[in-house]
């Protein structure tokens, strides 16, 4: 759940980024107090630390990304668990001769025809 002070500070970040500005606390809480929004003395400290020790583009740009990686581990072990033989037992794997896909490049049209 985020606050006010957290959003605003958010804010204040990616404009000084944004900017090319160098990310300080005291930048922070300069834009924060510009804006009219009053928040706890602690919150540009953080994100001005949080700024220096990571790249806020980076942070920007994989918003989305991240987590997903718990199931692999658990059905790995899963056939170790399962007994020692089996465990022990290279898997084979077999090659299945698939057909190749049509290319969809040229279709005897355009797209703006």
């Amino acid at each position: 759940m985020s606050t006010v002070g957290e959003l605003a500070c958010s804010y204040a970040v990616m404009i000084l980024e944004d900017e090319g500005i160098a990310i300080t606390s005291d930048k922070i809480a300069t834009l924060v107090k510009a804006a009219g929004v009053e928040i706890e003395s602690y919150w540009p400290m953080l994100f001005a630390k949080m700024a220096d020790k990571r790249n806020v583009t980076d942070l920007i740009m994989n918003v989305g990304a991240g987590g997903g990686g718990g199931g692999a581990p658990v059905s790995a072990a899963a056939p170790a668990a399962a007994g020692g033989a089996a465990a022990a037992a290279p898997a084979k794997e077999e090659k299945k001769d698939e057909p190749a896909e049509e290319s969809d490049g040229d279709l005897g049209f355009g797209l703006f025809d």
